[in-house]
């Protein structure tokens, strides 16, 4: 079976592989949050600040290496590396459940943050590298849903692993094994001259026409962090939130949490379809979703509503996380594809850890503690990038998007 890719049609096997990697950058850390309530009770005599890094460590140490495995691909074979980075997530997965000390598990930890930094921008990388146009477009929708989705049906299964043992929740880095599998088999577009050797032959004849063309994407880079900083007030303070307004309880937070992460992962299915409707205005009207959504929290509306927020904010993000992508990937030549898109996807790693800080930083400047502030500073955001996004309507957002077959 031949899937078209807007240049040499690919087969399915590798299609297969692209989705596969989707399926490991959304798990750093999925194994942890189950245990988090147990760690002062499982490792009695840590300090704090080493319970805290077992949770943030992977994402620390992910940052630097996406942005090296982003400027490696310009220089290295992009299989080989990649398949170096599934290695040391695989090898980490297989050796989490047998260790029981922190200090293991932090080591542990911090390797598998240098396996993910190297896999996750191939996820989009790829995609970017075998389709081209709409067919890209689509494709970043797909990888964008699959990346949610396993975010959702993993955390759940995580959960339940550890309510067998602490140790089996672990486990669900597994899956990393089938994305190595996959990578193996991943192949060259038909109609390329040449093997894998002569990757580098093309990319040392590229570089001298394309050198000092390359423009850092500063702008989109500066827009996905603080669109992930919006989204964020939702796994990071919707439970505090209904907690201490007696709404709900901790399952109906916890499901809440899981419609947002589904919510984000519709919009990836129809992707060109939602362009093709909205063209110019898909990004203003995503950031008035989101705006809207977030709104419904600060003015405290019922668990409908709120539910009804949580969709709003989930679909506005979704949507905007493939168009990033699509504009990033649209505005560098194929050769720097898998460099730009390490940058701006760094961005949401940026965006989580230096999101509590911010708030503290912020809740000092106005003292306050309020459980909705970060939904304020959500919204203040999100009203000001709805703002700027339609004064700068892109003109050419949905070209030859609306005409696919």
């Amino acid at each position: 079976m031949k899937i078209k890719t807007g240049q040499a049609d690919i087969t399915l096997q590798t299609l297969v592989a692209i989705y596969s990697i989707s399926m490991v950058t959304s798990l750093p850390g999925l194994a942890i949050s189950p245990i988090l309530g147990k760690l002062e009770t499982i490792f009695r005599g840590a300090s704090e600040l080493e319970l805290q890094l077992l949770e943030s460590l992977p994402s620390f140490v992910i940052i630097p290496f996406i942005l090296l495995a982003g400027r490696l691909s310009l220089k290295m074979n992009k299989k080989q590396l990649l398949i170096i980075g599934l290695a040391i997530f695989f090898a980490c997965s297989v050796i989490y459940p047998l260790v029981g000390s922190l200090s293991l598990l932090l080591v542990v930890s911090g390797l598998l943050g240098i396996g993910a930094g190297l896999v996750i921008p191939f996820s989009t990388g790829l995609v970017a590298d075998y389709f081209s146009g709409h067919y890209r477009t689509q494709q970043l929708g797909f990888v964008s849903a699959i990346t949610n989705f396993t975010l959702v049906i993993v955390t759940l299964f995580a959960g339940f692993l550890a309510g067998i043992n602490w140790h089996l929740s672990f486990l669900v880095y597994c899956v990393s094994g089938v994305s190595l599998l996959f990578a193996f088999f991943l192949k060259r577009r038909e109609g390329e001259e040449g093997e894998a050797a002569n990757d580098e032959l093309a990319i040392k004849q590229a570089q001298p026409a394309e050198k000092g063309c390359f423009h850092l994407p500063i702008g989109l880079m500066l827009f996905y962090y603080l669109i992930t900083l919006a989204a964020l007030a939702i796994p990071l303070n919707l439970s505090l939130y209904m907690q201490n307004l007696g709404i709900g309880n901790y399952a109906t937070s916890g499901t809440l949490i899981s419609v947002f992460f589904l919510a984000i992962t519709l919009p990836g299915l129809f992707i060109n379809r939602i362009l093709c409707r909205l063209k110019e205005y898909s990004r203003f009207v995503s950031l008035i979703l989101l705006s809207v959504g977030l709104l419904l929290f600060i003015v405290k509306a019922g668990i409908v509503w709120l539910t009804a927020g949580v969709v709003l904010i989930g679909v506005g993000y979704g949507v905007m996380q493939p168009l990033i992508y699509d504009r990033t990937v649209a505005g560098v030549s194929p050769t720097h594809a898998t460099y730009a898109l390490s940058l701006v996807m760094v961005m949401n790693y940026v965006a989580i850890i230096t999101y509590p800080f911010i708030l503290k930083v912020l809740g000092y400047i106005f003292s306050t503690t309020s459980d909705y502030f970060p939904f304020i500073f959500a919204w203040v955001i999100a009203v000001c990038l709805a703002v700027v996004s339609f004064f700068r309507r892109p003109a050419n957002v949905a070209v030859g998007k609306c005409t696919m077959p």
